[in-house]
């Protein structure tokens, strides 16, 4: 029995699409190998019983010997429960097969987005991700179940060949020469079924990812009044693929007519030729309705033959995809040598920004332009794109460490940052080893206890898909109340209450520095009431900070500092004052800014 999904989906051979479906084959070898052999044994059964029914006849019928007639039907019994058992096994086998190969595909894909990190997005569509884990799985999977009938559908027919050349030497090389030609006659229409359902996959991946854009973006295309655009422009991509996948049903359409005409076309050539014989008397009564037998059982090895290929075609377009995707470099590697860890607490800088952070601090970024801090924060945590040397802990470059170090010591949390669905707990806790009083601290903090309050089970809640069944707000909660779970010695928060009424932000504000101290905390923000909250605010220029100090003091000596705040709260403000920058409203609910999607932290 195997056990899914497996501990560890294996280093998948991802050089082209062939040796990636090899790849998968080989890792199930043991369970193909079961499905073939009892594909074998299923479908011989069934090869010989016509043999087994002409005998009878011919010995047990035409001759009157009753002895002959209950031995050949024991015989079809017999025969009868060894094709139902077999039949079930392979059955089985084919199914396992067709799970294993779903369960390794996603494995490999989830492990590899893991490895990646924020160089997925940046690299492939999320709609191509998707249509990986649906449509994709099932022509993978399709060619694994259907293996085991293919081999079976080869062996039957040579065993049938062999019969056929015994009883009658021209029937015999009828089959044997027959059939391979009418595998040929399909095979000039697998490469056009091949290059449009490339296509079509392609405008599939594309209609997933502007479904998934409009959904997450919804609360936003409806306070801007867009959704009729990205309607409109989701209905004409939608209508683009339909008709691709009507090129595609177009060929399709044609193999699965020929899967019938060539086949019976045979039939009726090999049963004509039996009639012929058998008036001739160059065969007997039961050898011609051996013929009709194998006239009609030859349907199936036939079609299954062209089943495979059809099957093996779809297989390699899904495989391209997942190759595709795995072959993905990540852009940041593990140094060759990781130099030797820096000690807990040293100082985290950013030479080109000029940022310094002291250790144990709460630090705020503020920058005229949202992107500038957003992209300050991504290098404080090595998301960015590029190698980036300038950003140092304890006086050691980033690219130094091993990224798994600087994944668990600095945590980055965005704007882009959404729940996975599953268990409440769970999602807060996401490396398995925080105490509840640590998760229970940390929505204190991030003022989400009248959430929980308000789910049934509490903690052991189940979150739907990307959170969607919370608020912006309330996600927002949720996520800050993740990163703070996850307690790491520098933690990075871009703009955490961009999504939330002024009251509940007070209350954020007023808990973080205390939840956070002694170790070091970046908040990118422009929010007075965190700012005031802050032990110092660097303020960014053209991405090079040229003031720092506190909030109240950089207000009276730094005009440009002033502008951007008084802006962001739409009036003046003194220190520790409400900003006004969103309007109470349902507790955690949006108030005019921005939902967040995605995820980092």
């Amino acid at each position: 029995m195997r056990q899914l999904p497996l501990a560890h989906p294996g280093t998948a051979d991802h050089r082209s699409p062939g040796r990636f479906l090899w790849w998968l084959a080989l890792g199930q070898w043991r369970s193909l190998v079961m499905g073939m052999l009892f594909g074998v044994v299923w479908m011989s059964s069934q090869a010989v019983m016509p043999a087994v029914i002409g005998r009878a006849i011919d010995q047990g019928v035409a001759d009157r010997d009753r002895d002959a007639l209950l031995g050949y039907a024991a015989v079809m019994l017999a025969i009868g429960l060894i094709q139902a058992a077999s039949g079930i096994m392979r059955h089985r086998f084919a199914v396992t097969n067709w799970l294993v190969t779903a369960y390794r595909t996603v494995q490999l894909v989830g492990r590899h987005s893991v490895h990646l990190g924020g160089t997925l997005p940046r690299k492939v569509s999320t709609g191509e991700v998707v249509a990986i884990g649906t449509s994709d799985l099932s022509h993978l999977g399709g060619v694994m179940d259907v293996a085991a009938r293919f081999a079976g559908a080869v062996a039957s027919f040579v065993l049938v060949a062999v019969i056929l050349l015994q009883t009658s030497v021209p029937l015999g090389l009828l089959v044997l020469i027959g059939v391979p030609t009418l595998m040929l006659l399909v095979g000039p229409l697998l490469a056009p079924l091949q290059r449009r359902s490339t296509h079509q996959r392609e405008l599939m991946g594309t209609l997933a990812n502007t479904a998934s854009d409009i959904v997450s973006g919804l609360r936003v295309l409806r306070g801007i009044g867009g959704e009729q655009v990205f309607h409109d422009r989701y209905v004409r991509q939608s209508q683009t693929t339909r008709r691709a996948g009507v090129e595609v049903a177009r060929v399709q359409s044609v193999i699965e007519a020929l899967q019938v005409f060539l086949p019976g076309f045979f039939v009726v050539v090999v049963i004509w030729l039996g009639a012929r014989y058998a008036v001739e008397g160059r065969i007997s009564p039961g050898e011609l309705v051996s013929f009709y037998g194998y006239a009609a059982f030859l349907m199936i090895p036939l079609r299954t033959a062209t089943e495979f290929a059809n099957k093996f075609v779809r297989a390699q377009v899904a495989a391209r995809r997942v190759v595709r995707v795995l072959a993905i470099a990540p852009d940041h590697t593990d140094p060759a040598v990781p130099v030797p860890s820096p000690a807990p607490g040293g100082e985290l800088a950013d030479r080109r920004s000029g940022l310094r952070v002291r250790p144990g601090t709460l630090l705020a970024v503020v920058s005229e332009r949202p992107d500038e801090s957003s992209a300050l924060a991504d290098r404080l945590g090595m998301c960015a794109a590029e190698v980036d040397r300038d950003v140092t802990l304890g006086g050691v470059p980033l690219p130094d460490l091993a990224r798994s170090e600087v994944r668990s010591r600095i945590v980055v949390s965005d704007t882009a940052s959404v729940l996975f669905s599953g268990r409440l707990a769970d999602r807060l806790d996401v490396t398995g080893a925080a105490d509840p009083d640590r998760v229970a601290r940390a929505l204190d903090t991030a003022s989400a206890d009248d959430i929980l309050l308000a789910l049934p089970g509490g903690l052991d809640a189940q979150v739907a898909e990307r959170g969607r069944s919370f608020s912006g707000g309330q996600r927002q909660r949720l996520v800050l109340a993740r990163a703070l779970t996850s307690d790491p010695e520098v933690l990075v928060l871009v703009e955490p209450t961009s999504a939330v009424d002024a009251h509940t932000e007070a209350r954020i504000a007023a808990r973080l520095r205390g939840h956070r101290a002694g170790r070091t905390t970046v908040v990118s923000t422009s929010s007075p009431l965190l700012l005031d909250a802050v032990d110092e605010v660097a303020f960014l220029r053209d991405g090079v900070v040229v003031a720092t100090g506190r909030h109240a003091d950089l207000l009276d000596g730094c005009p440009e500092y002033r502008a951007v705040v008084v802006r962001e709260t739409g009036e003046p403000s003194e220190p520790g004052e409400p900003s006004g920058h969103s309007e109470p409203g349902e507790p955690g609910e949006p108030s005019g800014h921005s939902e967040p999607e995605g995820a980092r932290a």
